[in-house]
């Protein structure tokens, strides 16, 4: 009968408990993530809204993570009654011509989208760091 030799669990024992903890820690990996997104989105927004008065670009907030079964969702507002128009566009006040959108949120978001890639591997890079000792 051949003998396979001594080998030791340990290692393996301690990977175990460390993907526990990394398991019951990704809810809130992922609830940073998206609010680090957000802050992102909201940095970039602000950075392209026209100022007049600075009451539009004073407006942008990020709202609460809400969760829906297994989304998160995140809000960027601004709740000053013309930025929808300064955003998109709209009619001159004769009706005869039309004022061309900024698209501060929809540029920023294109932006952000492209550079998504690189920011998740390098936050999941951290994340496994931490919890895996990699």
């Amino acid at each position: 009968m051949s003998k396979f030799g001594d080998f030791e669990f340990d290692e393996l024992k301690d990977l175990q408990n460390n993907l526990g903890k990394m398991q019951d820690a990704y809810p809130r990996f992922i609830e940073g993530c998206l609010k680090e997104l957000a802050g992102r989105l909201l940095a970039k927004t602000i950075a392209r809204t026209p100022v007049d008065t600075g009451e539009l670009r004073r407006g942008w907030t990020i709202g609460q993570v809400q969760r829906t079964g297994n989304q998160l969702e995140i809000e960027i507002i601004n709740p000053v009654e013309h930025a929808k128009y300064v955003e998109y566009g709209h009619r001159t006040r004769d009706h005869k011509g039309w004022v061309e959108g900024r698209f501060m949120l929809t540029v920023s978001e294109d932006e952000l989208k492209r550079e998504l890639p690189g920011i998740i591997e390098r936050k999941m890079q951290q994340f496994m760091r931490r919890h895996l000792g990699w």
